[in-house]
Protein backbone atom coordinates (compact mmCIF):
# COMPACT_ATOMS: atom_id res chain seq x y z
CA UNK A 1 0.00 0.00 0.00
CA UNK A 2 1.53 3.67 -1.20
CA UNK A 3 1.86 6.27 1.53
CA UNK A 4 -0.02 9.57 0.70
CA UNK A 5 1.20 12.74 2.16
CA UNK A 6 1.77 16.52 0.70
CA UNK A 7 5.16 17.93 0.10
CA UNK A 8 6.31 20.95 2.89
CA UNK A 9 5.28 23.36 -0.41
CA UNK A 10 1.60 22.09 -0.25
CA UNK A 11 1.50 21.87 3.29
CA UNK A 12 2.23 26.00 3.13
CA UNK A 13 -0.78 26.35 0.97
CA UNK A 14 -2.87 23.80 2.82
CA UNK A 15 -1.85 26.16 6.13
CA UNK A 16 -2.81 28.99 3.86
CA UNK A 17 -6.23 28.05 2.62
CA UNK A 18 -7.20 26.82 6.82
CA UNK A 19 -6.26 30.26 7.32
CA UNK A 20 -8.94 31.63 4.87
CA UNK A 21 -11.62 28.94 6.88
CA UNK A 22 -10.48 30.09 10.43
CA UNK A 23 -11.44 33.98 8.89
CA UNK A 24 -14.87 33.20 7.98
CA UNK A 25 -15.66 31.09 11.10
CA UNK A 26 -18.74 32.74 13.41
CA UNK A 27 -17.84 34.09 16.97
CA UNK A 28 -20.01 31.46 18.36
CA UNK A 29 -18.27 28.40 16.92
CA UNK A 30 -14.98 30.07 17.79
CA UNK A 31 -15.89 29.74 21.11
CA UNK A 32 -17.36 26.39 20.79
CA UNK A 33 -14.10 25.09 19.81
CA UNK A 34 -11.75 27.14 21.49
CA UNK A 35 -13.46 25.30 24.56
CA UNK A 36 -13.19 22.15 23.35
CA UNK A 37 -8.85 22.44 22.68
CA UNK A 38 -8.85 23.69 25.94
CA UNK A 39 -10.50 20.30 27.30
CA UNK A 40 -8.27 18.40 24.70
CA UNK A 41 -4.92 19.79 25.66
CA UNK A 42 -6.09 19.22 29.85
CA UNK A 43 -7.00 15.81 29.15
CA UNK A 44 -3.74 14.89 28.02
CA UNK A 45 -1.71 16.87 30.85
CA UNK A 46 -4.23 15.26 33.40
CA UNK A 47 -3.18 11.81 31.62
CA UNK A 48 0.54 12.58 32.29
CA UNK A 49 0.09 13.63 35.47
CA UNK A 50 -1.60 10.54 36.56
CA UNK A 51 1.10 8.17 35.01
CA UNK A 52 3.69 9.85 36.66
CA UNK A 53 2.51 10.23 39.83
CA UNK A 54 4.73 8.47 42.36
CA UNK A 55 7.55 7.12 39.55
CA UNK A 56 9.76 9.63 41.31
CA UNK A 57 9.45 8.73 44.61
CA UNK A 58 9.64 5.45 43.42
CA UNK A 59 13.26 5.86 42.28
CA UNK A 60 12.65 6.31 38.50
CA UNK A 61 15.46 8.34 36.72
CA UNK A 62 14.35 11.95 36.12
CA UNK A 63 14.91 11.33 32.49
CA UNK A 64 12.35 8.50 32.11
CA UNK A 65 9.89 9.96 34.07
CA UNK A 66 9.86 12.88 31.74
CA UNK A 67 9.63 10.25 28.51
CA UNK A 68 6.54 8.80 30.40
CA UNK A 69 5.15 12.32 30.83
CA UNK A 70 5.83 13.08 27.07
CA UNK A 71 5.00 9.46 25.78
CA UNK A 72 1.12 10.51 27.04
CA UNK A 73 0.56 14.30 26.92
CA UNK A 74 0.50 14.20 22.94
CA UNK A 75 -3.26 13.08 23.42
CA UNK A 76 -4.21 16.67 23.51
CA UNK A 77 -3.00 17.36 20.42
CA UNK A 78 -4.42 14.67 18.31
CA UNK A 79 -7.54 15.51 19.86
CA UNK A 80 -7.28 19.07 18.74
CA UNK A 81 -6.14 18.24 15.22
CA UNK A 82 -8.44 14.87 14.52
CA UNK A 83 -11.59 16.18 16.14
CA UNK A 84 -11.01 19.57 15.44
CA UNK A 85 -11.05 22.76 17.26
CA UNK A 86 -9.63 25.96 17.64
CA UNK A 87 -6.01 25.62 19.95
CA UNK A 88 -4.48 29.11 20.57
CA UNK A 89 -0.64 27.97 19.99
CA UNK A 90 -1.22 25.97 16.64
CA UNK A 91 -3.26 29.59 15.82
CA UNK A 92 -0.03 31.65 15.87
CA UNK A 93 1.11 29.87 12.89
CA UNK A 94 -1.82 29.61 11.05
CA UNK A 95 -3.33 33.07 10.97
CA UNK A 96 0.47 34.66 10.37
CA UNK A 97 0.90 32.89 7.27
CA UNK A 98 -3.54 33.75 6.34
CA UNK A 99 -2.37 37.47 7.00
CA UNK A 100 1.31 36.77 4.78
CA UNK A 101 -0.44 35.58 2.30
CA UNK A 102 -3.74 37.31 1.96
CA UNK A 103 -6.18 34.93 2.96
CA UNK A 104 -6.75 36.34 6.45
CA UNK A 105 -7.20 40.15 7.57
CA UNK A 106 -5.70 41.80 11.10
CA UNK A 107 -8.92 41.70 12.15
CA UNK A 108 -9.66 37.85 11.69
CA UNK A 109 -6.55 37.10 13.59
CA UNK A 110 -7.25 39.33 16.30
CA UNK A 111 -10.66 38.02 16.65
CA UNK A 112 -8.88 34.45 16.25
CA UNK A 113 -6.27 34.43 18.99
CA UNK A 114 -7.77 36.15 21.79
CA UNK A 115 -11.64 34.17 21.34
CA UNK A 116 -8.98 31.03 21.44
CA UNK A 117 -6.92 31.98 24.34
CA UNK A 118 -9.86 33.22 26.58
CA UNK A 119 -11.66 30.00 25.41
CA UNK A 120 -8.74 27.66 25.58
CA UNK A 121 -8.32 28.93 29.14
CA UNK A 122 -11.96 28.59 30.05
CA UNK A 123 -11.80 24.44 29.07
CA UNK A 124 -8.65 23.98 30.60
CA UNK A 125 -10.19 25.38 33.79
CA UNK A 126 -13.12 23.03 33.28
CA UNK A 127 -10.82 19.79 33.53
CA UNK A 128 -8.94 21.15 36.29
CA UNK A 129 -11.40 22.47 38.65
CA UNK A 130 -14.52 19.52 37.73
CA UNK A 131 -12.17 16.24 36.69
CA UNK A 132 -8.83 16.76 38.38
CA UNK A 133 -9.91 18.45 41.66
CA UNK A 134 -13.81 17.76 42.55
CA UNK A 135 -13.53 14.45 41.32
CA UNK A 136 -10.15 14.03 43.58
CA UNK A 137 -7.82 12.66 41.37
CA UNK A 138 -5.18 14.84 41.96
CA UNK A 139 -5.99 15.63 45.46
CA UNK A 140 -4.69 12.02 46.70
CA UNK A 141 -1.28 11.30 47.07
CA UNK A 142 1.30 10.51 45.29
CA UNK A 143 -0.78 12.80 42.20
CA UNK A 144 -1.56 15.46 44.60
CA UNK A 145 2.74 15.72 45.37
CA UNK A 146 3.44 15.49 41.66
CA UNK A 147 0.69 18.37 40.28
CA UNK A 148 2.00 20.58 43.00
CA UNK A 149 5.53 20.29 42.23
CA UNK A 150 5.02 20.81 38.33
CA UNK A 151 2.43 24.22 39.54
CA UNK A 152 4.91 25.35 41.76
CA UNK A 153 7.79 24.67 39.47
CA UNK A 154 6.31 26.53 36.82
CA UNK A 155 4.14 29.59 38.54
CA UNK A 156 6.70 30.76 41.64
CA UNK A 157 9.16 32.80 39.44
CA UNK A 158 12.31 31.77 40.37
CA UNK A 159 11.33 30.68 43.89
CA UNK A 160 12.60 27.89 45.98
CA UNK A 161 10.34 25.77 47.51
CA UNK A 162 10.37 21.95 49.15
CA UNK A 163 9.07 19.27 46.85
CA UNK A 164 9.38 16.17 48.34
CA UNK A 165 11.58 16.98 50.98
CA UNK A 166 14.01 18.46 48.36
CA UNK A 167 14.73 22.14 47.60
CA UNK A 168 13.19 23.04 44.03
CA UNK A 169 14.23 26.38 42.09
CA UNK A 170 10.94 27.55 40.04
CA UNK A 171 11.33 29.06 36.50
CA UNK A 172 11.97 32.59 36.25
CA UNK A 173 10.15 34.47 33.62
CA UNK A 174 12.64 35.09 31.56
CA UNK A 175 13.29 30.82 31.29
CA UNK A 176 9.47 30.28 31.10
CA UNK A 177 9.70 32.84 27.94
CA UNK A 178 12.55 30.79 26.14
CA UNK A 179 11.36 27.57 26.82
CA UNK A 180 7.81 28.83 25.06
CA UNK A 181 9.60 29.80 22.22
CA UNK A 182 10.96 25.99 21.76
CA UNK A 183 7.60 24.67 23.46
CA UNK A 184 5.47 26.41 20.09
CA UNK A 185 8.16 26.06 17.17
CA UNK A 186 7.63 22.40 18.12
CA UNK A 187 4.13 22.42 18.72
CA UNK A 188 3.67 24.05 15.02
CA UNK A 189 6.12 21.29 13.63
CA UNK A 190 3.98 18.74 14.54
CA UNK A 191 -0.22 20.08 13.29
CA UNK A 192 2.72 20.91 10.41
CA UNK A 193 3.26 17.28 9.92
CA UNK A 194 -0.15 15.93 10.47
CA UNK A 195 -1.33 18.64 7.43
CA UNK A 196 1.14 16.82 5.75
CA UNK A 197 -0.69 13.00 6.26
CA UNK A 198 -3.85 12.12 4.63
CA UNK A 199 -4.10 9.46 6.65
CA UNK A 200 -5.16 8.89 10.63
CA UNK A 201 -1.90 6.89 11.31
CA UNK A 202 0.57 9.07 9.77
CA UNK A 203 -1.22 12.36 11.63
CA UNK A 204 -0.95 10.69 15.30
CA UNK A 205 2.72 9.57 14.57
CA UNK A 206 3.19 13.35 12.63
CA UNK A 207 1.77 14.76 16.50
CA UNK A 208 3.11 12.00 18.70
CA UNK A 209 7.40 12.65 18.39
CA UNK A 210 7.36 16.80 17.95
CA UNK A 211 5.16 17.12 21.30
CA UNK A 212 6.84 13.82 23.05
CA UNK A 213 9.71 15.92 22.26
CA UNK A 214 8.86 19.31 23.58
CA UNK A 215 7.34 17.53 27.15
CA UNK A 216 9.98 15.60 28.25
CA UNK A 217 12.47 18.41 27.12
CA UNK A 218 10.75 20.69 29.65
CA UNK A 219 9.27 23.71 27.48
CA UNK A 220 6.26 25.77 28.25
CA UNK A 221 2.85 25.36 26.46
CA UNK A 222 0.59 28.47 27.68
CA UNK A 223 -2.90 26.29 27.57
CA UNK A 224 -1.05 23.20 29.37
CA UNK A 225 -0.26 25.53 31.72
CA UNK A 226 -4.03 26.87 32.35
CA UNK A 227 -4.41 22.95 33.51
CA UNK A 228 -1.35 22.01 35.31
CA UNK A 229 -0.95 25.90 37.36
CA UNK A 230 -4.08 26.09 38.47
CA UNK A 231 -4.59 22.63 39.88
CA UNK A 232 -1.73 24.42 42.16
CA UNK A 233 -4.20 27.18 43.50
CA UNK A 234 -6.88 24.94 44.26
CA UNK A 235 -4.80 23.06 46.40
CA UNK A 236 -3.65 26.29 48.04
CA UNK A 237 0.28 26.77 47.03
CA UNK A 238 -0.03 29.10 44.14
CA UNK A 239 -1.70 32.46 43.33
CA UNK A 240 -3.59 33.85 40.69
CA UNK A 241 -1.27 36.66 40.70
CA UNK A 242 2.07 34.12 39.72
CA UNK A 243 -0.06 31.82 37.33
CA UNK A 244 -0.49 34.75 35.20
CA UNK A 245 2.26 37.01 35.85
CA UNK A 246 5.17 34.43 36.18
CA UNK A 247 4.04 32.28 33.54
CA UNK A 248 0.88 32.64 31.24
CA UNK A 249 2.17 36.18 30.40
CA UNK A 250 5.83 35.28 29.11
CA UNK A 251 4.67 32.06 28.31
CA UNK A 252 2.11 33.39 25.64
CA UNK A 253 4.77 35.96 23.92
CA UNK A 254 6.84 33.43 23.54
CA UNK A 255 4.64 31.01 22.14
CA UNK A 256 3.28 33.51 19.58
CA UNK A 257 6.91 34.02 18.23
CA UNK A 258 7.63 30.02 18.27
CA UNK A 259 4.89 29.50 16.22
CA UNK A 260 4.14 33.04 14.16
CA UNK A 261 7.70 33.29 13.45
CA UNK A 262 10.15 30.37 13.29
CA UNK A 263 7.49 28.55 11.61
CA UNK A 264 4.48 30.67 10.15
CA UNK A 265 7.18 33.20 8.63
CA UNK A 266 9.97 31.12 7.71
CA UNK A 267 7.81 28.61 5.70
CA UNK A 268 5.95 31.06 4.13
CA UNK A 269 9.22 33.07 2.79
CA UNK A 270 10.60 29.80 1.71
CA UNK A 271 7.15 27.96 -0.12
CA UNK A 272 4.97 30.81 -0.65
CA UNK A 273 6.46 34.31 -0.72
CA UNK A 274 5.77 36.49 -3.90
CA UNK A 275 2.47 33.81 -4.72
CA UNK A 276 -0.92 35.45 -4.72
CA UNK A 277 -2.86 33.54 -2.37
CA UNK A 278 -5.73 35.82 -1.86
CA UNK A 279 -8.17 33.83 -3.97
CA UNK A 280 -8.43 30.92 -1.94
CA UNK A 281 -10.66 33.42 1.38
CA UNK A 282 -13.56 31.65 1.67
CA UNK A 283 -16.71 33.74 0.19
Amino acid sequence: MGLSFKSPADIAKAIAGIAALKEKTSFGNVVILSFLAGVYIAFGGLLAEVVTGGMAAAGFPPGLVKLFFGGVFPLGLMLVIIAGSELFTGNTMYMTVGILTGTSTWGGLTKNWVISWIFNFVGALFVAYVLAYLTGILTVEPFMGNALTIAQTKALGGAEFLAAGKLVVSLTRDQAFFRAIGCNWLVCLAVYLAIASDDIIGKIMGIWFPIMAFVAMGFEHSVANMFFIPIGIFLGKVSWYQCIVNNLIPVTIGNIIGGAIFVGVIYWYTYLRGQDLSTSKVD
